[in-house]
């Protein structure tokens, strides 16, 4: 048995729980199943092509999918694995929102024991046989089969799900109240969202101003990362905006940062245009990380410390005596990270993960090679 804090809740004669369950819990305690409709060697996911560069391992994934035709969800879908897991990843960078808020749905297939902290209490201990597969996701299979896909990479993160759990609840119920959520949504519509990334959703200046910068180098054609930042989780993009706008925030909100009052407002005007100049200086002088596929420098951790570093850059392009958006004068001024740094410190299998790269760590090496830019000792 294993036993997690719970809430006893009931609806309507109904008994349910909601749990908070650990990412291990979930790895051995859940199986993962979808309706076979008799084809042979159905693999239980569709969509997307193996052949292509993946963070999963979909042979392992795959074989912990089981298919029968007593089952009632649907094939999974692959390009919402890949996404989910890209999601977790970019949470797990960033720190700053949890990657799986909302509750799973569960059914277990054995009696559950729940222990009151007192005699008609509702807060209690929920006793789970600890059997592999004993619980069945009803609504959230995805989200899991993403978290089991990413789980190697929590290392000892402290990780919990939360979870609303039925006591054996009958099948023709599991499969009413799976049709009944999954049968209709409610989709927002592109244009709806995009204005959602707007000024309207931000009342805080800085924030506004951050969201403005991530849109222009989403969309100007200019941009080194134009289409490939995912606005509002939209788009073909793999750069997460959360991580890039957060950290955009941070900078807005430093005036002193930026010079003084005046020089912050007037930067925060003309920040759209020199954040595209710089990403263009950064993707020329790390060109071969940056239209590599083996580089992390457009990840998270990467794009945070450009931004980081961009008042050390700013205070350069100043005693140049030009103006802050002006393309040579920021490429003269970011041009050691080439000899200093160099494209190899982005490679993934090799100096980003030997040398377990930070953001901090990695603005703390910009910012030494801009200061020292012929490598001069300290």
């Amino acid at each position: 048995m294993i036993s997690v804090a719970a809430i006893r809740m009931q609806q309507f004669g109904v008994q349910f729980y909601q749990a908070s369950l650990t990412a291990a819990d979930i790895d051995k305690l859940v199986r993962f199943e979808v309706l076979s409709y008799g084809d042979h060697g159905q693999s239980g996911v569709r969509g997307g092509r193996k052949g292509l560069p993946s963070k999963i391992n979909w042979d392992l994934l795959e074989r912990r999918i089981a298919a029968n035709e007593q089952a009632y969800q649907r094939q999974i879908i692959r390009r919402k694995i890949e996404e989910l897991v890209q999601y977790y990843e970019q949470c797990r960078q960033s720190r700053d929102l949890p990657s799986i808020p909302g509750a799973v749905i569960i059914s277990c297939d054995e009696k559950l024991t729940f222990e009151p902290v007192e005699a008609g209490a509702t807060v209690g201990r929920l006793k789970v046989p600890e059997r592999e597969g004993i619980l069945r996701a009803i609504d959230g299979q995805h989200r899991l089969l993403a978290l089991h896909a990413d789980i190697a990479r929590f290392g000892d993160e402290t990780f919990t799900v939360p979870a609303i759990i039925f006591d054996r609840l009958p099948e023709d119920h599991v499969v009413q109240m799976f049709v009944t959520i999954n049968a209709k949504h409610t989709r927002l519509n592109p244009s709806h969202l995009v204005s959602l990334s707007g000024r309207q959703l931000y009342r805080d200046e800085a924030l506004a101003a951050a969201h403005d910068v991530v849109r222009a180098l989403n969309e100007r054609d200019e941009s080194p990362l134009h289409g490939e930042i995912k606005l509002l989780g939209v788009g073909r993009g793999r750069v997460g905006q959360a991580p890039l706008a957060q950290e955009l925030k941070r900078l807005f909100a430093s005036e002193d940062a930026l010079g003084g009052t005046r020089k912050a407002a007037d930067f925060r005007e003309e920040s759209r245009k020199f954040f595209v100049n710089y990403f263009k200086q950064v993707s020329t002088v790390f060109e071969s990380a940056w239209n590599g596929r083996k580089y992390s420098i457009k990840s998270a951790t990467a794009l945070r410390a450009f931004v980081r570093v961009a008042p050390d850059v700013l205070r350069a392009v100043d005693q140049l005596h030009a103006e802050r958006t002006d393309y040579r004068a920021i490429g003269r001024v970011i041009a050691p990270w080439g000899r200093r740094i160099g494209a190899l410190r982005f490679e993934t299998d090799g100096a980003w993960q030997r040398q377990g790269t930070t953001v901090d760590g990695l603005a703390k090496e910009l910012r030494l090679a801009l200061q020292y830019p012929e490598g001069a000792v300290v």
